[in-house]
Order: structure tokens, then sequence, then C-alpha cells
């Protein structure tokens, strides 16, 4: 699988691959989510991106969602317990080619939910904070092109700020949900 970080111009097509894989994963979970979005650059029309749908589902209790990792897996998403948590499943789908397509989120944490949507919001809402974000994004895929985690964290100042100019909760460390 590939891992470097390459962004694309956006893509009119990306709304419907994300309904697409909404509906997909709506008929494997056990229970209606509390909320199911588009969330990351993909949802922000006009924004480069690495061409990745990003999902978040919000649930009330991660216990029931368990039975449906296997189900998800059968339709090429695979769980990844190192950056999952209590209070978050983290699970990517790769294509045929060994590049990521999808990234599904499944949180029981709402202020986490809240932060991703503020900033999703945000940057639609705002060409100026849009402008800047793919201009940090294109710095840092030219900086960390092979180094995903480092691309990843050049982000979360910026994404904080975000959040917290629109009033939104304090991201906390997964691991001290």
């Amino acid at each position: 699988m590939s891992d470097a970080i390459a962004l694309v111009a956006p893509d009119p097509g990306w709304p419907a691959a994300y309904a697409l894989a909404r509906d997909e994963i709506l008929s494997l979970l056990p229970a209606p989510p509390l909320l199911i979005e588009h969330i990351g650059s993909t949802a922000v029309p006009g924004l480069m991106s690495k061409p990745v749908i990003d999902i978040i589902v919000l649930i009330a209790d991660m216990a029931p969602v368990q039975d449906a990792i296997p189900l998800l897996e059968r339709i090429g998403y695979e769980l990844r317990p190192d950056v999952s948590s209590p209070v978050r499943l983290f699970l990517r789908r790769i294509g045929a080619d060994g590049v990521r397509t999808h990234h599904l989120h499944i949180h029981t944490d709402r202020d986490d939910v809240q932060r991703h949507l503020l900033f999703r919001d945000q940057l639609r809402a705002d060409a100026a904070t849009r402008r800047d974000y793919e201009a940090l994004k294109q710095d840092l895929a030219r900086r960390h092109a092979g180094d995903r985690e480092a691309y990843a964290k050049g982000k979360d100042a910026f994404i904080d700020a975000v959040v917290q100019a629109a009033g939104g909760p304090e991201r906390r460390p997964f691991w001290k949900a």
C-alpha cells in the first residue's frame, strides 16, 4: 500500500462517492447511528485533497458496532486497532491499486465529532480559511510526501485554531478519553 501524500484537484464526484459509501455502511450497522457525515477535505467544495473519502459516524454505544466490523471488512474496510480507542474505531479502505480510498471514523465522543463538523463547516463557509488551509496542506505535502503522520500533525495547530475560533471544544488525545 502506498502512503505517499498526493493532493489532487477537487473532484465533483466526491459527494457521490461519500453517498454510496454511507449507504453501504448504514446497511451494515446494527442500528442507525446518531449521525453520519462526510468530513475532511473531500467534503469541502473547491479544496485540493488527498482523494480519500472521510466518513464520521456518531453512535451511542461502541459494543453493538463490534458485530459490524467483520461485515465492514468483507466490503474492504480494515480495522486499525493501533489508532483506535475505547471511544473511536478507525477503519480504512484500500483500493485494488493499493491506494487508500476511504477512512471510516466511528465515535462515541460527541465533542470530537463536533470538532470535525465545525472545521469542515468553517472551511465551507470561509474562502480565506480554505485558501490558508490549502496552502498549508500543499506545503506539508511537499515537505512530508512520504510521512503521513508528520503531514497530519503539521495541520493540528491550524485545525485547533479554526475550531476554537468557531467556539468548538478543545481537542483531547484519544488515549485520555
